[in-house]
């Protein structure tokens, strides 16, 4: 496995993991093209993939501009084997580094998903308009925890 910072010329794989996952799915592919990606990974925050073999498997997204996690997505052949734990890791670690602000994210409720953000240290604060649950990460909890 290696993990690194994303590039461009990762969208197209970046956007076959994210078709690929089971929970959290869009209702719409075209709802997020390559070029909001790109906007997320170049302009507003930051990007890490995991590679297997050549191959994206996972990769995560974060937005320092609205301080919020934009994108955590595995490839579900690939669950279940530390790869989300690690792009979280990275993430979460770069983010703090900018910043000390909290930081926000929403997923649907009742999913792994949900499961993992407890686990990795998260808070709910509530539910956004659409019903997923809204979670914050604090600078405190994050290095107090080390999750």
């Amino acid at each position: 496995m290696i993990f690194r910072v994303a590039e461009i010329s990762d969208v197209k794989q970046m956007q076959v993991v994210r078709h690929l996952v089971k929970e959290n799915t869009l209702s719409n592919p075209d709802l997020v093209p390559d070029k909001d990606v790109i906007f997320y990974i170049s302009e507003k925050g930051k990007g890490w993939v995991c590679e297997i073999e050549g191959k994206v498997v996972g990769f995560s997204i974060i937005d320092l501009r609205e301080k919020s996690v934009w994108a955590l997505f595995v490839d579900p052949e690939f669950a279940e084997k530390g790869i989300g734990k690690e792009l979280h890791r990275l993430m979460m670690d770069w983010y703090f580094e900018q910043t000390k602000d909290n930081v926000e994210l929403g997923t649907a409720p009742n999913t792994r998903a949900e499961r993992f953000y407890h686990l990795q240290g998260w808070t709910i604060v509530g539910n956004y308009p659409n019903g997923e649950v809204k979670f914050e990460l604090s600078y405190q909890r994050w290095v107090q925890g080390k999750y």
